[in-house]
């Protein structure tokens, strides 16, 4: 199950980067995302953040994530590092 027991956040706010943070939340998903490039890629991020939550089954959370113009694959692993330690699991 993909249960969110407390706060965790992953990530810096360093050009080229992500930080990600994530709590309990019992009303679903919450996704807050700020990013220099939400006009570009605001679908294309918000597609990959919700694609790492369905992998780990996490149904819900509160999420913000704030880009700094980080490649896909940097934005996948910041969010799942901060789900596996809002899970307890790292």
């Amino acid at each position: 199950m993909g249960k969110i027991i407390q706060r965790a956040t992953a990530g810096t706010l360093e050009s080229s980067d992500a930080f990600v943070s994530i709590e309990p939340n019992e009303q679903g998903l919450d996704i807050h995302i700020d990013s220099v490039v939400i006009k570009q890629f605001g679908d294309d991020i918000l597609s990959a953040t919700k694609d790492v939550l369905r992998e780990f089954d996490v149904t819900d959370a509160r999420i913000s994530v704030v880009d700094r113009g980080a490649l896909e694959c940097v934005l996948r692993a910041r969010v799942e590092c901060a789900v596996l330690r809002a899970k307890g699991e790292c």
